[in-house]
């Protein structure tokens, strides 16, 4: 048996969805790559750098953080969100631009949100969304197995 290194490491990324009134909301996402479990979530019409760090304090109170934090290049990520996340502790792993295989579990789950939930959804506002996506991430936390956890799903399950 393989002794196997678990690092302390998050990915971050934004993902957009239309909604019925064609307005746009950005989907902020926060994943654990050990067992690609969706830490946080959050949805906006309107993200700002300020929304966007917020959103990392809340993923990781308490002196929680992990050691490393991947993200894209995205200007959302502004100075401010730069020297918070050095603060708490977090190194930040910027990935180069137009490089979303550098980031692939984050851009996974995104995939796995807009084929398995989206393609059967119509997202009528940002309420709505916020109602759905922890359902969602219920039913991929617990049911959706992964062949890098050996078929086992992000919360761990017995063998039957």
């Amino acid at each position: 048996m393989f002794l196997r290194l678990v690092f302390p490491i998050v990915a971050i990324d934004y993902f957009t969805v239309p909604t019925a009134t064609f307005r746009i909301l950005f989907v902020f996402v926060v994943l654990q790559h050990d067992r690609r479990k969706v830490a946080h979530f959050n949805v906006t019409e309107h993200p700002s750098a300020q929304w966007t760090v917020q959103q990392i304090v809340e993923a990781f109170p308490y002196d929680t953080a992990p050691r490393f934090l991947i993200r894209d290049r995205d200007g959302i990520y502004g100075h401010v969100s730069q020297e918070r996340v050095m603060n708490m502790g977090l190194e930040e792993v910027i990935t180069v631009s137009r490089s979303p295989w550098q980031n692939p579990e984050a851009e996974r789950i995104i995939g796995s949100v807009r084929r398995e939930c989206l393609d059967y959804v119509i997202v009528l506002n940002e309420k709505h969304f916020k109602c759905i996506l922890p359902s969602y991430f219920d039913f991929y936390h617990k049911a959706i197995t992964h062949l890098s956890l050996d078929r086992n799903a992000p919360i761990a399950r017995e063998v039957e």
